[in-house]
């Protein structure tokens, strides 16, 4: 019998199925890695979630003690119960103490913030580097004011990671109060109104916060933080002005004194 020309030669139908099941073989291979590789890196970014938002802040938090018990350790021992059950009136100490620039290093102060819990109290660290905001909680912008002073106190703290100092500061409202304790003494804040702006402005640490050009009247602790939350997009920024000071000897304010016999190891 002739073939056809047509026909196909012997071997040559069983080869396609063949070739076929090879580039099948080969796809499947190629994503099964692909899929393997994408379990890795979700696993690897769980990971890292989970190192961001927790073991930072349980690492930071243990350095923060660590700074607060070295504060206390150099600072003027404090009766914190000795003015617990002051007169409700603001008393007049005069003039507030001002740390010197040189006395502006490594820890130099505590603060306190009521609205954030009762457990709340965090070093303040000369600086702004991760070094700083990544480990001891609070850091205060190079060149800006001391507590205290005329003009700009400014203060950075991460929101979400690292100890997670200023988490909370969305809902701070006007009238609430913010305590900072140096070795001299303590130096009472009202808060009035938050601000949102974009990284890049700078002014807002000015002594005249937004306006650089004008001459400082007031005393001022500005706060400033990452936004949203999870987030760096943005900047909050936390204005309050001083309304009192006291000095060390004095005791700490009445409705701190708690938060303060706590962060120094004696409640």
């Amino acid at each position: 019998m002739v073939r056809s020309t047509l026909d196909p030669a012997p071997g040559h139908a069983t080869r396609r199925p063949r070739a076929a099941r090879r580039r099948r073989s080969v796809l499947q291979s190629i994503i099964q890695v692909l899929g393997e590789l994408l379990i890795t890196a979700g696993i690897v970014l769980l990971l890292f979630v989970g190192w961001e938002l927790w073991w930072t802040n349980i690492d930071s938090g243990i350095k923060q003690e660590q700074a607060l018990e070295q504060f206390f350790a150099d600072a003027p021992a404090i009766d914190s119960g000795l003015e617990a059950t002051d007169d409700v009136e603001v008393r007049d100490f005069g003039e507030p103490v001002v740390l010197s620039p040189t006395d502006l290093e490594g820890t130099f102060g505590v603060v306190y913030i009521p609205r954030f819990g009762a457990e709340y109290s965090r070093p303040v660290s000369a600086g702004v580097g991760t070094d700083v905001l990544d480990n001891l909680g609070l850091g205060h912008y190079p060149g800006t004011g001391a507590p205290g002073e005329v003009g700009n106190f400014a203060l950075a703290g991460h929101r979400q990671t690292h100890g997670q100092v200023l988490d909370q500061i969305h809902t701070l409202v006007p009238g609430d109060r913010i305590y900072v304790q140096t070795r001299d003494g303590f130096y009472t804040y009202v808060f009035r109104n938050t601000e949102i702006v974009l990284p890049d402005r700078a002014d807002v640490i000015a002594p005249v916060p937004t306006d650089p050009a004008a001459e400082p009247v007031d005393r001022i602790l500005t706060l400033t933080s990452c936004n949203p939350r999870f987030g760096a997009q943005e900047r909050i920024i936390a204005y309050s002005v001083m309304e009192s000071w006291r000095p060390s000897d004095a005791g700490p304010p009445p409705e701190i004194a708690e938060q303060v016999a706590r962060a120094a190891g004696q409640g």
